[in-house]
């Protein structure tokens, strides 16, 4: 996983990428393609008994029997490893498993002894782009089209590449002309609709998702898309609807996994808990590609089985560090679960160790490293690795959310839930006062995530935040980490000043920390650096979707009570939630907080 990946965070992420991608390598007329392969080999005495094991295959894998189809394909290897049929059959195994490394090598290996079967490269590509590998699709896919101009199914899945990749005018010129001649394709309007939703034109993407059902209302993907915008929208019992009608519908495990992801992250939005929180334990099934897997030597914990009490439990953080913060709220929860006889140990991202050790002084504070294996994210504790007693058992930090918060008034109150240095915060006090006098207002702006959905997610664009840039009686203090470059040029050149200050914004945690108490207030979307803000007890305000779930139908996060909430407009609500934020800027500094 990324650096930026794990800097950001699911929890805050618009809901699972909204689906586009057909076809299925497993499918029954994809299966029927290579049977007809299979009949066509000329089939001599000592090819024979390897065609009969990839029959076996192919009958194996009709039955979703994957097991059984992925060792008569590796027993037909075994006589033939030239064989790139074989390759072809073994790779759509492992992919149906999930074996995402080993599916990759088997079509390679299919693709470079039958470089003619554009099928292979189809099928390739279409995981390359499920797991992120963009270019590498791209590739495959129009491979595929030099041989098969005009395919559907190819065309309207490159165009999903190219929304991925944010070359949102290349997508929908992609797939403008194949609509002229398909105009009755629900696949293709699905996907022009996903297109838009990625540009957070959702009214236009509605419109589109309701073409797609309008020629086929058995189409579940459609109907989870236009789920997924009908709740920013407002129509949540729509949404809702939409998303319990679209489950029974889903192709494939991948599916069903996204789809109940996204449910979860609405069950949550309408404060059904702990119902909500149960269904969001989804985010580890391992048919999700960024599913977590952790190596860890003990059971996991069962809550409904076995008493915390007295014993020596890992909870280890998981996705990105938003969402290590806005789970913690349940740690004091489980140490007190434990008892004095017990210990918790916690394992988060290493950046943050000295944070959580001093928000958690009765825990025992270490990282964890993440790595992919074969296409899977593993998490490994290596301090847990090095205790002199063993771990009891081990639980992911948000399944404790089902534990310890079955209601809204569960919830802890006002309060701290990482501790900065105070040495740090009083530096950075002193460093902060020998800028010009004013209000000094830490910056967060985007996410280092930018892909897909997030850029209309997040404030695409500086020159948005000009209004807040401007505003008399501030001083600007620059948090945002990555490369801001030419943002901050920018800035200059309008004659505005930035301060930034002389560290490492993504690295230095600590100080980021400190340096966010330090300022008046910090302000920005729901990233990383807001969030090390909020939890410190800093100051924040914080800009929320209109169906971001962490408001659970109050008018504040749940989770930090104290942050000041602007929430936006589902379609263009950037400009107007900015003004929102200068306005109240403004009173600030003629009035005090109070006026805020």
């Amino acid at each position: 996983m990324s650096a930026a990946a794990l800097d950001d965070t699911s929890a805050y992420a618009p809901a699972p990428a909204a689906q586009g991608i057909a076809g299925d390598a497993a499918s029954p007329a994809a299966i029927s393609r290579l049977s007809k392969s299979l009949a066509g080999v000329r089939s001599v005495k000592a090819q024979r008994k390897g065609l009969e094991l990839l029959k076996l295959s192919l009958a194996a894998i009709r039955v979703n029997d994957f097991d059984r189809a992925t060792q008569r394909a590796l027993d037909s290897l075994k006589l033939d490893e030239t064989n790139g049929l074989a390759w072809h059959v073994l790779a759509i195994c492992q992919e149906k498993q999930n074996r995402f490394g080993p599916a990759i090598h088997a079509y390679e290996a299919a693709l470079q002894l039958l470089p003619d079967h554009t099928d292979i490269a189809h099928d390739l590509g279409r995981l390359a782009q499920r797991l992120g590998y963009l270019d590498i699709s791209e590739k495959l896919l129009l491979k595929f089209l030099a041989a098969n101009p005009g395919h559907i199914e190819a065309t309207n899945n490159l165009a999903c590449v190219m929304r991925d990749q944010n070359r949102y005018a290349d997508a929908i010129e992609t797939l403008r002309p194949l609509l002229q001649i398909e105009a009755d394709s629900s696949v293709l309007w699905n996907t022009l609709g996903t297109v838009l939703n990625d540009q957070g034109r959702l009214d236009e993407a509605l419109t589109f998702f309701e073409e797609a059902l309008r020629l086929d209302p058995t189409f579940a993907k459609a109907r989870y898309n236009r789920a997924n915008v009908r709740r920013p929208l407002g129509d949540v019992a729509g949404a809702i609807e939409d998303m319990e009608a679209a489950l029974p519908g889903a192709e494939n495990g991948y599916e069903v996994a996204m789809m109940n992801m996204a449910r979860a992250l609405m069950l949550m939005g309408e404060a059904r808990i702990p119902e909500a929180f149960e269904a969001y334990e989804v985010r580890l099934d391992p048919n999700l590609p960024d599913a977590m897997h952790v190596a860890v030597e003990a059971p996991r914990w069962d809550p409904k089985t076995e008493d915390i009490r007295g014993k020596r439990v890992l909870v280890v953080g998981e996705q990105g560090i938003a969402d290590e913060l806005v789970f913690a709220n349940c740690l004091n929860d489980i140490i007190e679960a434990v008892g004095p006889e017990g210990q918790v140990y916690l394992a988060v991202e290493a950046r943050m160790v000295g944070l959580f050790q001093r928000g958690f002084p009765r825990a025992i504070v270490g990282g964890h490293k993440a790595v992919r294996l074969e296409g899977r994210l593993t998490r490994y504790v290596p301090f847990a690795e090095e205790l002199e007693q063993k771990l009891d058992c081990w639980v992911p930090i948000a399944s404790l959310m089902a534990v310890y918060r079955p209601t809204l008034e569960s919830f802890p109150g006002p309060g701290q839930v990482i501790v900065p240095d105070p040495d740090k915060v009083a530096y950075w006090r002193g460093e902060l006062a020998k800028l010009p006098e004013g209000l000094k207002v830490g910056l967060h702006w985007k996410s280092l995530v930018m892909t897909g959905a997030r850029a209309a997610f997040f404030a695409a664009g500086f020159q948005r935040w000009e209004p807040i840039l401007t505003t008399p009686g501030c001083v600007m203090v620059n948090l945002q980490c990555g490369d801001v470059s030419e943002d901050l040029a920018a800035a200059e050149a309008a004659g505005v000043f930035i301060w930034t200050p002389p560290i490492n914004l993504k690295d230095d945690l600590e100080d980021v920390a400190a340096l966010s108490v330090a300022c008046d207030v910090v302000l920005g979307p729901g990233i990383a650096g807001t969030n090390i803000a909020a939890a410190s007890g800093a100051r924040t305000w914080m800009v929320a979707a209109p169906d971001d779930w962490h408001l659970m139908t109050t008018d504040h996060y749940v989770f930090y009570p104290d942050v000041k909430i602007f929430v936006r407009g589902a379609v263009d609500g950037w400009p107007e939630v900015i003004d929102r934020m200068r306005a109240a800027l403004d009173r600030v500094v003629a009035g005090g907080w109070n006026a805020a």
